[in-house]
């Protein structure tokens, strides 16, 4: 009966129990998996049950990655690979890059490896190591849970742990002394072991899991043993030179992208003076400030531009080849100088050139560089050194992991730096037998983020170890939250971060830097805030006066017609056409050229873009104009709706900046490639005592013709602060011209719609448009993008339009899409008139034939006078 009465309650919870079962199998499988996790930390140890005392987190030396299934064949890659390529990543690599030239670099590196004659195994460090030698063995010692011997990393591996493996990865984070323990851990430390805590050798009896042939330490017991390094400090700098010492002179390397054109003038104001050297280097992509920046060279004998250009992606590998080349450059050049500097558009000085040069007077010799300032391993794998990269097709890939040499100490931090010329000649100038260089110019030309760890890793290796200083002279004002959102994953295989830009609310971290050795900061970017430029101009060099021509203005150019024209100025220049033959048409003008379009910030509030252009009056005199426009969307909010009242800055743009929180499409310019967002403002909830609720919203996106092509489930939460959202669509290439409409509807209302457009394009890679079918292609849009089993809920019918409506627009705009010549440029100027406001106008010369201002008398205009970014005043 028992037994019955068992089996029955057996069966009937027997699902419970399997349930349980599976629970209790997973909990010892992870206690399994979790002691062979390794990682740093301030020391680790056993406690009586003999568990770990802290699971550390992974340590970073090369995992084996497993063989890719994926075969690929030399009729997929355009070649025959010098081997059968196993690294999954690096096949990854292959099936996405687009050119048969970089598959093939791709290829022979990645067989290169596979074949271990890629990388140095081994290498020897130069530096100075005192009476240490490496693998020497100090004896058995005890240790204690609450007071390590070795305090400064540990980590723990039942597979690979060796007294060899050991002191291989103390060596490499910088610690002279590496202790294994208990047959699996590894500990290292700068401080000698006390000679009390010397036991005899054989109270170190357990075997090293990763060769049972060796000992490794004991029960609170370890063998000891030198890295061969001597414990490393950095250099402290003088901060003031001795009477009548030599002052320095500077060659500032400028390493510059974008348009921002007045602000690298005015940082050449900040840092110029006659006795030093400026160096730029101009992204080779960037036409128009190469082209902009070239005139000075006629005007300013210590100002000059690099011929060898590059172009220097986020985190490429052309960074450090482009930074070493001009480096070489000014060795070669007949200049003097003592100290080069990088610095970008995005750096500006916190203190006076004066105090710079004192500084460094003080200091002949040594290098600035600035440390990472944590645990080696942990930036070891965050900065992803433990992996190959290869930079091609303007692309970082990565292609798989990899062994980082022994014998020397990795070290990094940051790209921004000052380098004395002796150590700048040595990095430059490799001897064929300096294997030690010969190896890391190798190894940092296949790395992510290469000068941010090349220098500071070959200055802790050489005899230039001695010249380091942990500073590199700058404040960075990074804001991790907001810094590191994976933005570079389109030209990295990495995720990666940067500093945010200085802004008003950030001024007591640029005051802090005056009693400190710091001499710049960034980012600044005058198009996203000028206000704190200003602030730090007056800072250092006293306030502006009142009379001060256009000191709030701000100038940037979008455009100009000298400009190596390619796909992407198609749609500005067919905006500003189209802008163009408008305003002619106002002034009663026969339009002639488009020349530059500028976008125009006053007091960092957006006031439009300017249209500067040549026309022909009446006379048949040419006459050379500026017309200020400002971009409109039309939008419309829900009136009795309290979501709808909170709404603020609802807008479709494209190129949204998640660090900065910000669309930077300021002339809303979009076409049919445009990858469009929409971005909004949802406001705090001004009663504090209100509960808090979340909104379950859908955005609609309903092209020209009355259909449905996309749509968005957002879910938004209130706030106690303004928070900035942003949704992206999916849509497929190319856009439908025309003007199109976002809906943001919930369960039974609209809370927000928003009218704005796509404009066709008149250009196609650069060339006006010709041909009916290129135009098509362009301009004619596709069909409805969402998939054909999709089921559209029946209360959004309603916001679209009937099929009938739907197949006559489509008629409608399919012939639209045809046009070429004159009626294109009429379908276009119909549609730009409605999303582009023609503001005000100027001429650059006075003719009676026109009644407008002079363009240098109005405070807008591009040709207005701009003195503090006038660089041409430092001839006077």
């Amino acid at each position: 009966m028992e037994q019955s009465v068992s089996a029955r309650w057996l069966k009937r919870y027997r699902a419970f129990f399997l349930i349980l079962l599976l629970i209790v199998a997973i909990q010892l499988f992870l206690a399994y998996k979790s002691l062979d996790i390794v990682g740093g930390g301030s020391g680790s140890g056993f406690d009586a049950a003999e568990a770990p005392a802290n699971p550390p987190p992974p340590h970073t030396q090369a995992r084996v990655q497993p063989p890719s299934k994926t075969k690929l064949t030399a009729q997929q890659l355009g070649f025959q690979p010098e081997c059968d390529i196993l690294a999954r990543e690096a096949i990854s690599a292959l099936q996405r890059a687009k050119t048969k030239d970089c598959r093939e670099h791709i290829a022979h590196i990645a067989c290169a490896i596979q074949a271990g004659r890629f990388y140095a195994p081994q290498l020897r460090s130069s530096c100075p190591a005192g009476n240490h030698t490496a693998n020497v063995s100090l004896g058995c010692f005890k240790d204690e849970k609450d007071r390590r011997l070795l305090a400064g990393y540990y980590s723990s591996s039942k597979t690979s742990n060796s007294p060899a493996k050991c002191v291989e990865l103390c060596l490499q984070s910088g610690y002279p002394y590496a202790g294994v323990q208990y047959g699996r851990e590894c500990f290292c430390g700068y401080d000698t072991p006390p000679r009390a805590a010397k036991l005899p050798d054989s109270s170190c009896n357990t075997k090293c899991l990763g060769n049972a042939k060796e000992i490794c330490g004991g029960f609170y017991a370890m063998n000891i043993y030198e890295t061969g390094i001597a414990k490393f400090t950095a250099q402290l700098a003088a901060t003031t030179p001795p009477e009548e010492t030599k002052r320095v002179r500077i060659a500032f390397l400028l390493t510059l992208n974008g348009r921002a054109l007045r602000q690298v003038h005015r940082l050449l104001k900040a840092l110029y003076a006659p006795e030093h050297v400026y160096y730029i280097h101009v992204d080779e992509r960037q036409d128009y400030l190469y082209r902009k920046l070239l005139e000075l060279e006629s005007k300013f004998p210590n100002i000059r531009l690099a011929r060898k250009r590059f172009s220097t992606i986020w985190g490429g590998a052309s960074l450090l080849t482009m930074l070493l080349q001009c480096m070489e450059d000014l060795l070669q050049s007949n200049w003097h100088w003592d100290f080069v500097i990088n610095l970008s558009e995005s750096d500006f000085p916190v203190k006076t050139l004066d105090k710079l040069v004192d500084f460094l007077s003080a200091n002949p010799g040594r290098n600035f560089v600035k440390g990472h300032g944590r645990e080696t391993q942990k930036f070891i794998q965050k900065q992803g050194l433990d992996k190959t990269f290869v930079e091609c097709d303007t692309h970082m890939w990565r292609i798989g992991d990899r062994k980082l040499p022994a014998g020397i100490q990795v070290d990094g931090g940051s790209d921004w730096v000052a380098l004395s010329r002796p150590f700048v000649a040595y990095v430059t100038h490799p001897r064929e037998d300096d294997e030690l260089l010969q190896a890391l110019l190798k190894l940092f030309r296949h790395t992510l983020l290469p000068a941010e760890s090349f220098f500071h890793t070959v200055l802790r290796n050489t005899k230039h170890c001695t010249s380091y200083v942990d500073n590199n002279l700058h404040v960075t004002n990074w804001k991790r939250k907001q810094g590191c959102k994976c933005q570079y994953k389109h030209v990295v295989d990495w995720c990666g971060c940067s500093p945010n830009d200085f802004k008003p609310e950030d001024w007591p971290r640029l005051q802090a830097t005056e009693q400190k050795s710091l001499f710049f900061a960034r980012k600044f970017e005058p198009v996203i805030n000028q206000a704190v430029l200003l602030q730090l101009e007056e800072w250092l060099y006293g306030p502006y006066t009142s009379e001060y021509a256009n000191l709030h203005g701000y100038w940037q150019s979008l455009y100009h017609h000298e400009d190596v024209h390619g796909s992407g100025d198609d749609l500005a220049r067919s905006i500003g056409d189209s802008v163009m033959r408008l305003s002619a048409r106002q002034a009663k003008l026969d339009p002639l050229e488009l020349i530059e379009l500028t976008h125009y910030l006053h007091r960092d509030q957006y006031k439009g873009f300017l249209v500067r252009y040549r026309a022909r009056g009446s006379t048949g005199k040419p006459l050379h104009l500026e017309t200020r426009v400002r971009p409109t969307q039309q939008g419309k909010l829900a009136r009795n709706a309290r979501f709808s009242k909170r709404l603020r800055n609802f807008e479709v743009s494209t190129d949204f900046d998640q660090k900065e929180q910000i669309a930077r499409n300021f002339g809303k310019l979009l076409g049919p490639q445009s990858d469009l967002l929409l971005s909004y403002t949802l406001q705090a909830n001004a009663d504090s005592g209100a509960s808090s609720h979340s909104y379950n919203l859908t955005l609609l996106w309903i092209d020209p013709l009355g259909r449905l092509q996309d749509f968005n489930e957002l879910h938004v939460e209130d706030s106690t602060s303004d928070v900035i959202n942003h949704s992206k669509t999916l849509l497929k290439h190319p856009i439908t011209p025309g003007i199109w409409t976002a809906k943001l509807i919930g369960r039974n209302s609209i809370y927000a719609q928003l009218k704005f457009l796509i404009a066709p394009l008149a250009y196609y890679k650069g060339y006006p448009l010709a041909k009916s079918t290129e135009a098509e292609a362009l301009n004619a849009g596709l069909t409805v993008a969402l998939p054909e089993d999709f089921e559209m809920p029946v209360e959004w019918q309603q916001h679209l339009q009937t099929d009938d409506e739907q197949f006559t627009m489509r008629e409608e705009s399919l012939a639209k899409g045809k046009m070429l010549g004159q009626e294109l440029h009429s379908w276009i100027d119909g549609l730009v008139g409605q999303f582009f406001q023609l503001r005000e106008s100027c001429v650059v010369e006075a003719d009676s034939e026109v009644s407008l201002p002079l363009c240098s008398d109005v405070p807008w205009s591009s040709l207005a006078p701009d003195p503090k970014s006038d660089v041409d005043a430092l001839l006077k």
